[in-house]
Formats: structure tokens, sequence, C-alpha cells
């Protein structure tokens, strides 16, 4: 059942040097249950279109719909009920907590702004600070007190303080160490079985995407070239920047390592200001054509759920 449509959506910033088309003309769907990877170099907009999914940036244009309803204009009090429903794990949980609040503080918060009664505030907070592999007697601490790993699962109680539906899970690993990166993962996993919960899940890390992701989007320079079932994409690359991409990833096993030719993209990113014609990766594909200067990059179905913007594939 769909939960979450994505249609055509765009937001351009407005710069010194111009406009920049962080998000341009983005289309996906989200079913309830899944977990929906987003993929991508830095700066290719994949943390853009979570936010202005959430809506914390007003999108420039397209259309998102949750569960059948239009939320793209809504005002604050309108999207009030919607945020509710949707809440975002940031990437920087040294950042992304006041550090003047106790922890207990901090996951409270949701439930005052949403109007949960106060006398469910303290076993709910208790409830889930155990949830998130914390203690109640850590509620009266400061985020200061904690590591980077207990940081990011106050983050992820205070994302779950009003039950929400949908949770925009932006880098959530990139800043911690290894250590503790599939800790954070398998819990999320395991709070997705045990509560119903829907992901949008954003990474650079392809081998910890295609662990917790039901399917997979590859964003390049704004837009998506690639999205398909997480094995398909990983055992069938399609798109040449995917291709490149799954060449980079390391292999434990030298043997296989040795065997995996790997990809080395010519030239730098093109500017998000004055992004190509055509297909947006021509001036650094090794397969460009003279046409992908011209042409139309729209996402094509080629079976199996599996959609391309390639032509040429």
């Amino acid at each position: 059942m769909k939960l979450l449509e994505v249609d055509g959506l765009a937001k351009y910033f407005e710069t010194p040097s111009g406009i920049v088309h962080s998000v341009d003309g983005v289309s996906f769907i989200v079913e309830k249950g899944e977990t929906l990877g987003l993929v991508g170099e830095s700066g290719c907009g994949k943390t853009t279109t979570g936010r202005t999914i959430i809506r914390l940036y007003e999108p420039t244009r397209g259309k998102i719909i949750f569960d059948g309803q239009d939320i793209t204009s809504l005002d604050a009090a309108q999207m009030l009920p919607f945020r509710k429903r949707m809440q975002m794990i940031f990437q920087d949980p040294y950042a992304s907590l006041n550090p003047r609040m106790t922890v207990g503080d901090i996951v409270r918060e949701p439930m005052i702004i949403h109007g949960i009664p106060k006398d469910e505030h303290h076993d709910r907070v208790t409830h889930l600070l155990r949830l998130v592999g914390l203690n109640s007697e850590q509620a009266g601490r400061y985020p200061h007190e904690f590591s980077g790993g207990q940081r990011q699962r106050i983050g992820i109680a205070r994302a779950l303080a009003v039950e929400p539906e949908l949770i925009i899970c932006d880098e959530p690993i990139s800043a911690l160490d290894v250590s503790i990166q599939a800790q954070i993962v398998n819990m999320l996993e395991d709070l997705q079985h045990e509560l119903g919960l829907t992901y949008i899940f954003i990474a650079h890390d392809l081998s910890m995407v295609r662990h917790i992701s039901t399917r997979v989007a590859v964003m390049y320079l704004g837009r998506i070239v690639e999205l398909a079932p997480s094995d398909e994409l990983y055992t069938n690359p399609k798109h040449p920047y995917t291709v490149s991409l799954l060449s980079s990833i390391p292999l434990p096993d030298p043997d296989k390592a040795d065997s995996v030719k790997h990809i080395a993209l010519q030239g730098e990113i093109p500017s998000a200001v004055n992004p190509p014609s055509g297909c947006t990766f021509h001036t650094r594909c090794p397969k460009a054509r003279p046409e992908c200067s011209s042409i139309s990059t729209i996402l094509q179905d080629t079976g199996n759920g599996h959609l391309c913007a390639c032509p040429f594939m």
C-alpha cells in the first residue's frame, strides 16, 4: 500500500553565484513498511530531497502526497498533523540535540508540541529510552555526557516519540564509528519490524544501504538516474553511474577484489548552478555519445520494477 508519492519534486536555492538546482524533478513512491535507500555522491541532493519531503524546505515545484493527501502547499497549522506522522533522524548526533536540554526533555518535546497528555510523558520517555538501548536513569543527563552512538539513539527515541509512520533517516550512521554503525542499523531494522515503520534511508555507504533497503534509488546532480529492488540493483546495475559507484565498493576477499574492474569517473561533478544539458552525467560518462547532451533522461521501466534513465543501457 502506497504511503508516500513524490512527483516531479524540485528544490532550487538562490545564491550570489546563481540558482542552485539542488533537487531537479525527482519522482518515486514509497510503500508502507518498506525501506527506500537513497544513495549518491556528496552534494547530489539526497539530504535536500529528504528535508523537502518533510517540508523543512519549501519545494520549488512538484507534489508531495502523503497517504493520499497532497501536503505540498499546506501551511504550518495544516502540516502539524502530518509532521506527527513523518519524523526525521538527522546526520550529526552532536549538532542535532540541544545541549541545554536533558535527554528526557529532548524526547519529551515532540509530545508537548503534538498535544500528547502530560500524564503519559514520563512512562513514554522511559519506554522509548529502553526501546533504543538506553535506561530511564539517563533521562536526567545532558547530551555531552553521551558517546556519538548513544546520542544517535537519543535522536531515534525523539523521532519515535509521537509514533510516526514514516521516518527519514538522513545518513544516521555516517558520523559514527564503524563499530557502532552496524548496531544502529540493526536497531533500526528491529524497530521497523516491531513498530511497522517505513523508512527513507539516505546514505553514501552502498554496502549498508543494500543491507537495510527494500529498494534503492541512485541520485546524480539532483536527479534519480536508477531505481530498483535492492538485490536487482546490486546484481544487475544498468546506468553507467550506478555501475561506477558499485565498482568502488571495497571487497574483503582479495581474490574477488582483484577480479573486479574499478571504473574511475573522469572530471569533477558539474556545478548545480549550471548543470549540463540533456543527461547531466554525460560529461563524465565512459559510454557517452554525442546525442547524450540533448536527450531526455526520463526513468524508463526495464522490467522487474527496475527503472533507469539511460536510453543506451
